[in-house]
């Protein structure tokens, strides 16, 4: 027995020996299945794996909280958090604290002291954390994948809110109106449609945004830049739906339907400018149902009856998210858009001018005919 005993501390002291000297050699020999990362220990690489399955396995006996490694769980005890003990006071404002690193950790919040630097670039951060997430947009290494989709990510907080798209959670809810959000950046944007702040602000004209991609996509007006382009031919726009539009000019995909009759349509703007033939064929008729009460006026459609009691009511229900502005007609407010998108959906076959309104292209295409 006293024989197996020391068999047993010799091959433990080896062992022991052997993964201590990785620490200076750097062999990695444990291998993630899920990531390249690769660990000089066993536990090391048991430990990681918990940072994909989400196990946490060591609770706190006080809270529901739970921990990936009995370090965490020490530090989380170590706290103050359930004693209420907070012996470290900030002299620059009133948080106090239950170990003095933490203290140490909020002073750069008022020093704005960044002691951790990246070898990579010029980055500096206050937190070791900060700058190990940080490193991972130079090394490409995404920990984080959900099982729902291929998608991977830097961060898990970046994979929660992912997860969001799949389980349809918008726990983000606007007090003005019934609307909710995945994000809170999406509802502070939605609540400057109800305050009418525009932050964004372009500095070539005086238009300004309640988002800073909306500004980002008007900037293409000023700057001329078309970064989505067709790997079909060499045409490039400024927008991706216009790209989207376009390719469907390849594809043949006629998506927009007319409910009249069996026609579609590769373009929106194009189905509606057929389904005038369809007010038309009614108007020779002379079938005209729907009369307005306020004025006898009447027509043979009743949206078109809907339209025109606005022009009584004055009610502009269609309202521009970039502006003040609103509208009677949704058409009008589509035509309107493009003032900030950019967007020039009507081409000259001639040249390669675009334009915002078909009239405008009308105009322009008498320059070639005369």
């Amino acid at each position: 027995y006293v024989l197996s005993q020391s068999t047993h501390t010799n091959s433990y002291r080896r062992e022991t020996f052997y993964v201590h000297m990785r620490t200076h050699t750097g062999e990695k020999p444990f291998m993630c299945k899920e990531c390249d990362s690769s660990f000089g220990q066993k536990s090391s690489l048991k430990t990681h794996i918990r940072t994909h399955t989400g196990e946490k396995p060591f609770m706190c006996k006080e809270c529901d909280k739970h921990f990936i490694q009995p370090s965490h769980l020490k530090r989380h005890m170590r706290m103050g958090t359930h004693t209420g003990q907070k012996c470290f006071s900030c002299k620059e404002c009133d948080k106090s604290f239950s170990q003095i690193y933490c203290l140490k950790r909020h002073m750069r919040i008022h020093t704005g002291e960044k002691p951790f630097l990246c070898k990579e670039c010029d980055g500096r951060f206050s937190r070791i954390s900060n700058l190990k997430r940080h490193m991972r947009t130079h090394t490409g290494e995404k920990l984080f994948s959900c099982k729902e989709c291929d998608k991977r990510f830097y961060q898990i907080s970046n994979l929660k809110t992912h997860m969001r798209i799949h389980t349809g959670e918008k726990p983000f809810f606007c007090k003005k109106c019934d609307k909710s959000y995945i994000t809170l950046s999406s509802l502070k944007s939605h609540m400057r449609t109800h305050t009418g702040e525009k932050p964004f602000l372009c500095e070539q004209c005086d238009l300004s945004f309640y988002r800073k991609s909306s500004l980002k996509r008007h900037m293409r007006i000023h700057t001329g830049e078309r970064p989505y382009s067709c790997e079909q031919c060499d045409s490039s726009f400024s927008q991706k739906s216009s790209l989207n539009s376009h390719i469907r000019t390849h594809t043949g995909e006629k998506p927009f339907l007319c409910k009249e009759c069996d026609k579609s349509f590769s373009r929106i703007s194009s189905l509606k400018l057929h389904m005038r033939t369809h007010t038309e064929e009614k108007t020779h008729t002379g079938e005209k149902p729907f009369s307005c009460i306020q004025c006898k006026t009447c027509f043979s459609h009743a949206s078109s009856l809907k339209v025109h009691m606005r022009t009584h009511t004055g009610e502009k229900p269609f309202s521009c998210k970039e502006c003040s502005k609103s509208f009677s007609r949704i058409s009008s407010l589509s035509t309107h858009m493009r003032i900030h998108t950019g967007e020039k959906p009507f081409s000259c076959k001639e040249c390669n001018k675009s334009f915002s309104r078909i009239f405008n292209l009308k105009s322009h295409m008498r320059t070639h005919t005369r």
